[in-house]
C-alpha cells in the first residue's frame, strides 16, 4: 500500500512539473513549445494549443487554452533569447479576444472575465500607460515594472477595478493601466520581483 501511495504521488508530481528547457534553436518548434506552454502551470500548459512566432499552430491542444508570444516587440533573428524575453502568455478563448482587441488598439469587449498566465514574466512596461515599451519613454520612470511570474485577471467591466490600488511594490494584486479600457489585475506569484526589487 505504501508503495502504491508513493507511486501515485510521484505520478502526480511528474504530471504537474514543467519540462526542462530543451537545448534547441529558439526559433524552432521544440523550444517554442516549451517556452510558451510553460508560461502556465503544467496541467494547463501541457494540454494547450501553442502558436509559433508566425502565428502558425505548433501543437494542437485539447483544453481550449492557447499559449503564444506576448512580447509586442519584433522578434530578433533566431527567435527570442529567453522565455522571459518572449513574454509568453497562456489564456482561453475569451482572453484571446481581450488580447486581440487590446493589441489592435480597441477597447476589449469580452463576454466574461478571463485569466491569463505569464509565468516567465515580461521585460517591462509602464504600469499606467499602455504601449510604452521603453523606460526612456515613460513619463514617470518610477511606474516602470519588469515583472516576474504572475497571473492576470482580465475583467469584462474594467470600471469594476476603480478604486483598486495600482501600487506594484507591495506584493499584493494591483491594477495595471488603471482608469483605462485596458485595465486589468496583476497577481504576483513566487519570484515576481526577480527582475525588479520593490521600491
Amino acid at each position: 500500500m505504501k508503495g502504491f501511495i508513493i507511486g501515485a504521488v510521484m505520478a502526480t508530481l511528474s504530471f504537474t512539473a514543467q519540462a526542462d528547457e530543451p537545448n534547441s534553436a529558439h526559433d524552432g518548434a521544440e523550444w517554442q513549445i516549451w517556452a510558451y506552454s510553460s508560461a502556465a502551470p503544467a496541467p494547463l500548459g501541457s494540454n494547450a494549443t501553442v502558436l509559433g512566432l508566425d502565428g502558425s499552430v505548433l501543437r494542437e491542444g485539447s483544453n481550449g487554452w492557447t499559449c503564444m508570444v506576448g512580447n509586442p516587440r519584433p522578434a530578433p533573428a533566431g527567435g527570442w533569447s529567453s522565455a522571459h524575453a518572449a513574454m509568453p502568455v497562456c489564456t482561453d478563448e475569451v482572453g484571446m479576444k481581450w488580447m486581440s482587441d487590446f493589441m489592435a488598439g480597441k477597447d476589449p469587449d469580452i463576454e466574461r472575465d478571463a485569466f491569463m498566465w505569464m509565468l516567465h514574466g515580461d521585460v517591462g512596461e509602464d504600469n499606467t500607460t499602455a504601449g510604452v515599451l521603453d523606460i526612456s519613454d515613460a513619463t514617470d520612470p518610477s511606474q516602470w515594472i519588469e515583472s516576474g511570474p504572475h497571473l492576470m485577471l482580465l475583467p469584462k467591466d474594467p470600471a469594476s477595478l476603480d478604486g483598486m490600488s495600482d501600487d506594484f511594490n507591495t506584493g499584493a494584486p494591483y491594477v495595471m493601466f488603471p482608469g483605462t479600457p485596458g485595465a486589468h489585475v496583476m497577481i504576483p506569484t513566487d519570484g515576481y520581483y526577480e527582475y525588479q526589487d520593490p521600491r
